[in-house]
C-alpha cells in the first residue's frame, strides 16, 4: 500500500535526478556461459552506423518494478572511445530515460546485435543447451559433483513444449550416502545449460543416444559407460 502511494514522488525524483549504468555482461556470461549468450567478437567488431544492439540499462536510484531493462539501440557512431547511439524502446520503469536519448556505451556492453546488410558470410549458430533434463537439486544449488547420468526416452513435459525433455537424468555423487540421505533428495526439472554452468565436466556426453548410461571414475576423471540392466538384473 505504501509502495503505490509513494510510487508517483519516487518517479517524479527519479525523472529529476535519476541517472543510469550499463550493465557489464560479461560478467553474467562469466558464471552461467551455457545460458547466457553474447555476440562473438565479430559480431561486436561488425557494428556499423544504423545497426541495432542491445544493451542493460540499470537505474539509479532502483526502479520499484525493475532493477534493470533490456534495450535496444541505434548506433550512430562507432569511434576509438566507443559507440554512440539512440535508444530505440520506451522504458517501462525508468522515467529518466526516454526514447531517442543519446546513449555512450563500449563494446563490451553489448549483449545482442542486428546486424544490416555489411556482413559476407553469416556467424554459426550458437548450440543452445535450453532442451530440459532432471537433475539432483543439490548438483545446482551445492555445487555437488555429477557422479551418475542416464538418458532415457522422454517422458516429462508436454508435446508442445518450446524446449521439451532431453531424456538426461543427472545424480550428484551420492558415494558414502545412505539410502535415506540419497532418498531424502528433491531433484528438479531445469534447462540442461543450468546443469552445465554449475558442472560442465559431461558436456562431451551430451549428444550420447537414447539408452546411454555414465558413471564417473574420480580417481581419472573420466566417465565410464555403465551397465543399467546389470542392476535391474540384480
Amino acid at each position: 500500500m505504501w509502495t503505490e502511494i509513494r510510487k508517483p514522488f519516487y518517479n517524479l525524483y527519479r525523472r529529476w535526478f535519476g541517472t543510469y549504468t550499463l550493465d557489464d555482461p560479461r560478467i553474467v556470461q562469466k558464471e552461467a556461459p551455457y545460458t547466457f549468450f553474447l555476440p562473438s567478437q565479430r559480431e561486436i567488431d561488425s557494428v556499423r552506423p544504423d545497426d541495432v544492439v542491445k544493451l542493460i540499462f540499470r537505474s539509479e536510484p532502483q526502479g520499484l518494478d525493475y532493477g534493470a531493462e533490456r534495450m535496444w539501440v541505434i548506433v550512430k557512431e562507432v569511434t576509438p572511445d566507443g559507440l554512440i547511439g539512440t535508444v530505440d524502446n520506451h522504458p517501462f520503469d525508468m522515467p529518466q530515460l526516454k526514447a531517442g536519448a543519446t546513449v555512450h556505451f563500449q563494446p563490451y556492453n553489448i549483449i545482442s546485435v542486428k546486424l544490416y546488410g555489411h556482413r559476407e558470410d553469416e556467424e554459426p549458430e550458437q548450440k543452445s543447451f535450453l532442451d530440459r533434463c532432471m537433475v539432483d537439486r543439490c548438483v545446482t544449488e551445492d555445487k555437488v559433483p555429477v557422479y551418475y547420468l542416464y538418458r532415457e526416452e522422454p517422458d516429462l513435459g508436454l508435446d508442445d513444449d518450446k524446449y521439451p525433455d532431453s531424456g538426461w537424468r543427472i545424480r550428484g555423487d551420492y558415494r558414502n550416502m545412505s539410502d535415506e540421505e540419497l532418498d531424502a533428495r528433491t531433484a528438479q526439472y531445469i534447462a540442461l545449460g543450468k546443469v552445465l554452468n554449475a558442472d560442465d565436466s559431461w558436456l562431451h556426453l551430451i549428444d550420447a543416444p537414447i539408452g546411454s548410461a555414465f558413471m564417473r571414475n574420480f580417481e581419472t576423471g573420466e566417465y565410464e559407460p555403465y551397465d543399467r540392466d546389470a542392476d535391474n538384473d540384480d
